[in-house]
């Protein structure tokens, strides 16, 4: 939805109340320290005679009263997410609160000092991978030796340990987490061993040693037996036998675009991975995405060829202005508003990559792109919002009927597609009552039957009511994260939350209270951190590009999702795009499903099964309000100190390139947390990250 539709959002939910008090003994009002500890509120009180008020209070702050006369009783209400740091080292928050006072009659005034404070709370353990532990204590003889050979011909790869009992597999499994490499025998340092792979009660392990190890390993009464890993082979006969080394990491796909480098949503969730992919193996089926909204610029160049036009499917449905109904969905522009919303979006969907002549002087020759890259995929553009901004429900439910194939009659003329959209998308919405969106949803479950998947915004009123069309069963509501200060993802405060949200995807920043933490910059000046896409200057009447925030720009990257899913041929139909899309979605907050972001972030690499292109190690704890990377030791354990609240944290291998290694499809560890004042530490032990 564009900017203007974003409404305040001032609510704070408590999980619980909880207060710690502190009393000044003296009549004045003094400096004071107001420490709450773990509880979420603190109250500060002092008998006074006269008025007061309070000021300098940071945003993680909140007071109630903020003024008075008489005796001071305040409650601070403290909201730790919105002031702990990304790398949470800090195990206490604190802010000077300036107490404002005048005695009775105005006599004499000052002003005091009121020292708040509040404690993190603490998350802690160890990660572990499985390629770098050493040995359990019992395979404490085993010596750097050389591999078992026989004329030259390697026989073995390692040793095949079974224990008699799960605890022993488990006594043997800390031990090699725990290491021994500080044991020495015959004056040699333990070198040469780790562990390969587990199944069962039974442990893989590689070792440069193999008698020794046995030897070892059969001396152990808690082992069943201990065997060499022996080498087979395939029992074909060739005339030459090679082996296949494993091919080098490819580095993550950048699009040359001029603007690409401002399109930090698709780096953050995996494009680079699945654009190297294309690259490497063209998808080849064409689908189209039906594009609902404020019509689009035909005329734009970075959207040449991924629009079907006029005469080609393209309508306008909107019976309230002059511009429409008819077969040209031309975006006309709204009244107030700048930049042209139904191009922005169509652009998060199918931008092209690659140069065009530039329409001006000062315009760009390269823009943007779009999630589908080069894939064929085209846009129907349907025109439904109006010059004045707003969509009648009975224009939507057209639109939508339309653009599953469907035939519509509007003043008397009849209309069906000739290019029926597998995918639908809708960023538009209202906060109207289930039964007055029927209509609505009559559509959406028409589209549905019809074989397409319709997306819509979720909302982004900032508060708990459902939006529809997004709420109206068969739909996919898509609701919007925005990258924190660690460049993870949170979800972003306007993005509605309700049961009916199914999946997020980066709608960025707030424009009321923008962030900068992906160090934006266009043209020398800092850029918030907004989603780019193609636009139009109406003043100029000139192609442009533009920064908007909103699920409405959340909606169309996972339309574009949806679209590459079916053009690869990873799945057939719209509800197994859906199914894949959520099935490899990255958790936020509490464990599972939640109103806020739904199954999670999409994962356009995992969903799209994409080869690595990095490789790295991460440690990454996600909430709904706060997302942090703290460091990790040589031996890499961790202590995080971290606000109240529900979290996912991921260890493993970044294999996408997004910087949060762990997710679906990569090696990793996933566990859930909840941290707050009844549970201020909890110590999640060794997070062992697992070979895929």
């Amino acid at each position: 939805m564009n900017r203007a539709s974003l409404t305040p959002y001032l609510t704070v939910t408590l999980l619980s109340f909880l207060t710690a008090c502190t009393q000044l003994a003296v009549p004045s009002l003094g400096n004071a320290d107001v420490n709450a500890a773990y509880a979420r509120s603190v109250v500060y009180q002092a008998p006074f005679s006269g008025t007061w008020s309070l000021g300098g209070l940071p945003a993680w702050i909140s007071a109630s009263p903020g003024s008075g006369v008489g005796d001071v009783r305040v409650t601070f209400t403290l909201n730790r997410a919105l002031a702990a740091p990304e790398q949470a080292d800090q195990p206490t928050l604190s802010a000077p609160v300036t107490l404002n006072w005048k005695t009775a009659g105005g006599a004499s005034g000052g002003a005091a000092v009121l020292n708040v404070s509040a404690s993190l709370y603490r998350l802690s353990g160890q990660v572990v991978q499985s390629a770098a532990v050493q040995a359990p204590a019992v395979l404490a003889n085993v010596l750097t030796s050389r591999p078992v050979q026989t004329n030259g011909e390697l026989l073995s790869r390692g040793v095949i340990v079974k224990y008699r009992s799960a605890a022993a597999l488990q006594r043997a499994a800390l031990a090699l987490a725990g290491g021994a490499s500080g044991r020495l025998i015959q004056g040699q340092s333990l070198t040469g061993l780790s562990l390969s792979a587990r199944s069962g009660l039974s442990l893989t392990l590689q070792t440069s040693d193999q008698d020794a190890a046995l030897r070892a390993l059969r001396g152990d009464p808690d082992v069943e037996y201990a065997v060499p890993n022996a080498l087979l082979r395939a029992q074909s006969v060739q005339a030459h036998s090679t082996i296949q080394a494993t091919p080098p990491l490819q580095a993550p796909f950048e699009p040359a675009d001029e603007y690409a480098p401002l399109q930090y949503v698709y780096r953050l969730v995996g494009y680079g991975a699945v654009w190297r992919q294309m690259q490497n193996a063209p998808y080849t089926r064409p689908v189209t995405v039906a594009v609902i909204d404020s019509g689009v610029r035909f005329d734009h160049p970075d959207l040449a060829g991924r629009l079907w036009k006029p005469g080609e499917g393209a309508l306008d449905l909107i019976t309230s202005d002059k511009f429409g109904p008819d077969t040209d969905p031309t975006d006309p522009g709204t009244v107030g508003e700048e930049g042209s919303h139904g191009t922005h979006v169509s652009g998060l969907i199918a931008a092209n990559t690659g140069s065009f002549p530039a329409p001006c002087a000062t315009c760009s020759s390269s823009g943007v792109v779009g999630a589908a890259l080069t894939a064929p995929v085209t846009v129907l553009p349907i025109r439904a919002i109006d010059a004045s901004g707003d969509a009648s429900e009975s224009d939507v439910a057209l639109a939508i009927r339309y653009a599953a194939g469907l035939a519509v009659t509007v003043r008397g003329v009849s209309y069906t597609s000739a290019h029926p959209a597998q995918v639908i998308n809708l960023s538009l919405g209202g906060a109207i009552s289930a039964s007055s969106a029927q209509p609505l949803c009559e559509a959406v479950a028409a589209a549905s039957a019809a074989g397409a998947l319709v997306v819509a915004a979720a909302g982004n009123g900032g508060g708990g009511q459902p939006y529809y069309p997004a709420a109206c069963p068969g739909a996919l509501s898509v609701a919007a994260v925005r990258p924190s200060a660690a460049g993870l993802p949170i979800h972003a405060e306007y993005s509605q939350h309700y049961a009916g949200v199914g999946i997020a995807a980066y709608g960025g920043a707030d424009p009321r209270n923008p962030t900068f933490n992906m160090k934006l910059s266009l043209g020398g000046v800092a850029q918030p951190d907004s989603v780019f896409s193609t636009s139009w200057d109406y003043k100029t009447n000139q192609p442009s590009y533009q920064f908007l925030s909103g699920t409405s720009q959340a909606a169309p990257q996972v339309a574009a999702l949806a679209a590459l899913l079916l053009s690869r041929g990873t799945v057939a139909t719209a509800a197994q795009a859906l199914a894949r899309m959520q099935a490899t979605a990255t958790d936020l907050g509490p464990a599972g499903v939640d109103p806020d972001t739904g199954s999670g972030l999409i994962n356009a690499a995992a969903a799209l099964s994409a080869p690595a292109v990095s490789d790295s190690r991460t440690l990454s704890i996600l909430g709904s309000a706060a997302s942090f990377r703290p460091a990790l030791s040589t031996t890499g354990q961790f202590s995080a100190f971290l606000p109240d609240g529900n979290f996912q944290v991921i260890a493993g291998q970044d294999g996408n390139g997004n910087g949060l290694g762990g997710e679906a499809g990569e090696s990793g560890v996933q566990l859930s947390a909840a941290l707050g004042p009844d549970t201020p530490e909890v110590d999640l032990g060794v997070l062992q990250i697992l070979p895929r």
